[in-house]
């Protein structure tokens, strides 16, 4: 194959991903943009088999088919609500492959000294986002606690690493020495973890976005390190719409991301009231609820991560398809990282046929809930939590949240008293104007669609 025609499909798999990015922007272009992602990346594998420079074709196809085997029942098998975790350990797989491929290149040859800068850029970045990306599955997957991890000396330890990375990367590039190279490995993974260590609770998805984007920059220095065009545009595109996407989370958030990866080390209180089993809530029957919410006006339906658990999306449409059909006037309002990503939530009600015109972005629907007779929530807890705005102790202070409060009653359907994924209480749950129904969220709205029907 002519480099003439391999530059050229090069260049149209690059214009497949650009265009993939632009699509997945808004929902109702998102699964053809997916298709042509695909199609680039197909391209690109392609090419890279017959353009005449790949060796060991032997041994790729059988890690390709070994990926295949794994990878494809994996995909398909996990649930909606694991896919952030799925993303985290994709971006992992991601950073370790670009940090293995720059080691393996510079153990073949070290080559110039901006061959080796790139190389050691592609080693430490990779491990970092590897190592660190493996910490946020296991806080996501809640195989480790969730809530921000402070080593003793943490920040001293953190800040030694760092320096020990820098060092050792510097003495590469003179020396092009294979000991430093892999102590620079060994580093890089160390640092990866105590990055990741002191990010907790809602926080941990950014976390996440900010090493898909380390992860894109570790790609890119691959591409230099091989020579490949493809490898770089790619990688910088990741690089670039993580550290985008990073941005618009950590705003969502209302938070620095200074002090979202570091507030651990200053954090001197936890905000969020008294012991739960101290205090009463109210709790209702389906049927009291029922005529709360079939008599409404108005009814603002907030979602979260226990309807994702529930999968209660169609449940939730029914009621909602009930309450409409009465004259109640019927809306969900969104908050940008409900659930555990953004989009998560859009994507749950699309399965069930939900009205895009009925989903209402947290700018939109917050200056209509004080006048809003009933606000539903199912399963969310931190994105209405009253601390962000009214506790500067809170870990969560400062975030933007739903303003359900300001609703003349509030529904809470929570399994529950547990807090939410920030592990704090909300004061929300004992307001006097909160009826709460405990139980799968699933089956608490089938017991409303239920009582709804048996209206008058």
């Amino acid at each position: 194959m002519s480099q003439d025609l391999v530059h050229l499909v090069y260049l149209l798999a690059a214009l497949c991903f650009i265009l993939a990015l632009k699509g997945l922007s808004t929902p109702k272009h998102a699964r053809t943009a997916n298709a042509v992602g695909a199609l680039g990346m197909l391209f690109a594998v392609l090419v890279a088999f017959f353009d005449g420079r790949i060796g060991n074709v032997g041994w790729i196809l059988a890690a390709i088919a070994l990926g295949v085997v794994v990878g494809v029942p994996a995909a398909r098998a996990v649930k909606m609500t694991a896919i952030p975790q799925m993303v985290a350990l994709f971006n992992g797989v991601g950073g370790a492959a670009a940090a293995l491929v720059a080691l393996t290149e510079f153990l073949a040859t070290p080559g110039s000294t901006g061959m080796r800068a790139a190389t050691v850029f592609g080693v430490l970045v990779g491990s970092v986002s590897f190592s660190g990306s493996l910490v946020t599955f296991l806080k996501l997957q809640e195989l480790m606690t969730t809530r921000p991890v402070t080593l003793p000396y943490g920040r001293s330890t953190a800040i030694g690493v760092s320096v020990l990375c820098l060092g050792l990367a510097v003495a590469v590039l003179p020396t092009a020495s294979t000991g430093l190279v892999i102590g620079l490995t060994v580093a890089g993974l160390l640092l990866g973890v105590l990055f990741v260590l002191p990010v907790g609770g809602a926080d941990v998805p950014i976390a996440i976005s900010l090493l898909n984007a380390f992860t894109g920059l570790a790609v890119a220095a691959s591409g230099y390190v091989l020579g490949n065009t493809l490898l770089i545009v790619a990688g910088t595109l990741v690089g670039a719409s993580g550290t985008l996407l990073t941005r618009l989370m950590a705003k969502a958030m209302g938070r620095s991301l200074t002090n979202i990866l570091f507030g651990a080390f200053t954090a001197t209180a936890v905000g969020g009231g008294g012991p739960a089993e101290s205090r009463t809530v109210r709790a209702g029957t389906p049927e009291d609820i029922a005529i709360q919410l079939g008599y409404a006006r108005t009814v603002v339906v907030v979602p979260g991560y226990g309807l994702a658990v529930a999968q209660a999306q169609h449940v939730v449409r029914e009621l909602a398809d009930l309450l409409a059909a009465r004259g109640v006037e019927v809306a969900y309002g969104i908050h940008p990282v409900a659930g555990r990503m953004p989009g998560h939530m859009n994507v749950l009600l699309a399965e069930a046929d939900v009205p895009y015109a009925q989903l209402k972005e947290m700018e939109e629907v917050n200056p209509r809930l004080a006048s809003t007779d009933v606000a539903l929530v199912i399963g969310a807890n931190d994105v209405v939590n009253p601390a962000a705005r009214d506790q500067p102790d809170s870990p969560i202070y400062g975030m933007p949240i739903l303003d359900v409060d300001k609703a003349e009653s509030v529904v809470f359907l929570k399994r529950s008293m547990r807090p939410g994924f920030a592990g704090i209480e909300n004061e929300l749950l004992f307001n006097p104007r909160t009826t709460l129904l405990f139980g799968d969220a699933k089956d608490s709205l089938a017991s409303l669609v239920t009582a709804v029907k048996q209206l008058a």
